[in-house]
C-alpha cells in the first residue's frame, strides 16, 4: 500500500501538466471500431470456385478493391488493410490458383486474364460491391482494366502501384517472356522456370530496393510454397503466355482513360525491372490530372515504402468525398 501511495503521488504532477490527460483524450475520442476494422479472412463461392479474400473496415464507407500481382496474393496488401480500415472499406481477393483461393484443374478452369477478370468481376457482383476505387499492381492491372472498361460507372478512382497499360512500360525483364510469345516451345518455357524458384521469387521482391534487408522474407517464402504445388508451373506459364493478349487491349484501356478521366493516384517503384518509370509516365498522355508519386524502390513498392504510400492513399481517397 505504501508503494502504491508513493506511485500515485509521483504521477500526480503529470495529470496537472496534462501529459497523461492528453493521452487519455486521444484514446477517449478514438472512433475506431476494433471488430469492424479488424481484417477478416473469408471465402465466397463463384461459379464453383472458392475465392478467398481479406476484408476490413465498415462496408458503409468508401470501398477500395485491392488487386494483387504475380506471384503473390492479397497478402501483399496486409499493411494497407491494417492501416486504412479505420476510414475505408477494403476488400482484397485472391485469384483462382493464387493465395488461399481454390486451384482448379486447367481442364475445369481456363487460366487466362479474361477468365480471371470475369471471375473477380462476378465475385464483386456477388458481394454487391458496385462503387469502388481500384488499386492495381502487376497482374492487378489487366484484371482491373478489364473490370473498369466493363463497368466504367462503378470505378470511382484508380490507385496504381506499378500496374502497366502502355507498351513503353514493358521493361527489360520481359525478354524471355517475349521469346515465348514469339514461339512457345519446351526451350522457351524452360527459360522462364527460374521465376518459380526461391531465388527467382526473392529477386522479384528485392531487386531495385534501397536495402534488401527492408523486405520481409515471408513474402517470397509464402509464394514459393504456393508455386511448389502440382501443376502450378504449368498454370503460370499459361498466364505468362496469355499476357500477350493484355498488350492487344492497351489501346482499349487507354481510350477508357481518355473518355472517363478517373481520378488517378500513381505510387510507382521506379526501379521495377518489369514495369519501369516509363510506364508511369505514359499515363500522363491520357489522364489530365494525376497525383504522381515515384519511389526509389522496386516492383513491390509497398514492401519498402508503405509508410509513404499509405498516407498518400488516405489523402487521395478523402478528396473523392469532396
Amino acid at each position: 500500500m505504501k508503494n502504491l501511495i508513493l506511485y500515485a503521488l509521483a504521477i500526480a504532477p503529470l495529470f496537472v501538466s496534462g501529459a497523461i490527460s492528453a493521452d487519455l483524450e486521444i484514446s477517449t475520442h478514438c472512433s475506431c471500431d476494433e471488430n469492424t476494422n479488424k481484417v477478416k479472412y473469408r471465402t465466397l463461392e463463384v461459379n464453383g470456385v472458392n475465392i478467398a479474400y481479406r476484408e476490413a473496415g465498415n462496408p458503409e464507407n468508401q470501398t477500395i478493391v485491392l488487386l494483387h500481382g504475380f506471384p503473390t496474393s492479397s497478402h501483399q496488401y496486409r499493411k494497407v488493410l491494417n492501416q486504412l480500415s479505420d476510414e475505408f472499406h477494403m476488400i482484397a481477393p485472391d485469384y483462382p490458383a493464387f493465395g488461399n483461393s481454390d486451384f482448379p484443374d486447367s481442364d475445369k478452369f481456363e487460366y487466362t486474364f479474361d477468365n480471371l477478370a470475369s471471375t473477380i468481376d462476378a465475385f464483386l457482383e456477388k458481394k454487391n460491391i458496385t462503387s469502388y476505387a481500384l488499386m492495381i499492381q502487376d497482374y492487378g492491372a489487366p484484371i482491373g482494366f478489364r473490370i473498369a472498361t466493363a463497368h466504367p460507372e462503378r470505378v470511382m478512382a484508380i490507385i496504381n502501384q506499378n500496374g502497366n497499360a502502355y507498351e513503353e512500360g514493358l521493361g527489360a525483364a520481359w525478354k524471355d517472356t517475349k521469346s515465348m510469345w514469339a514461339n512457345r516451345n519446351k526451350q522457351t518455357e524452360e527459360a522462364l522456370l527460374h521465376a518459380f524458384s526461391i531465388e527467382g521469387l526473392k529477386w522479384q521482391y528485392t531487386h531495385g530496393t534501397r536495402n534488401p534487408e527492408n523486405i520481409d522474407p515471408d513474402t517470397w517464402n509464402l509464394d514459393y510454397l504456393k508455386m511448389s504445388r502440382p501443376n502450378a508451373h504449368a498454370v503460370n506459364l499459361d498466364l505468362f503466355y496469355d499476357y500477350r493478349n493484355n498488350i492487344k487491349l492497351y489501346p482499349k484501356w487507354q481510350q477508357y482513360l481518355r473518355d472517363n478521366q478517373p481520378p488517378l493516384l500513381i505510387v510507382w517503384g521506379k526501379n521495377d525491372a518489369f514495369f519501369p518509370e516509363s510506364g508511369a509516365e505514359a499515363f500522363k498522355k491520357d489522364v489530365k490530372e494525376i497525383d504522381y508519386n515515384i519511389y526509389d524502390t522496386g516492383h513491390f513498392a509497398l514492401e519498402e515504402d508503405a509508410d509513404k504510400i499509405i498516407p498518400k492513399m488516405r489523402i487521395f481517397m478523402r478528396k473523392l468525398k469532396l
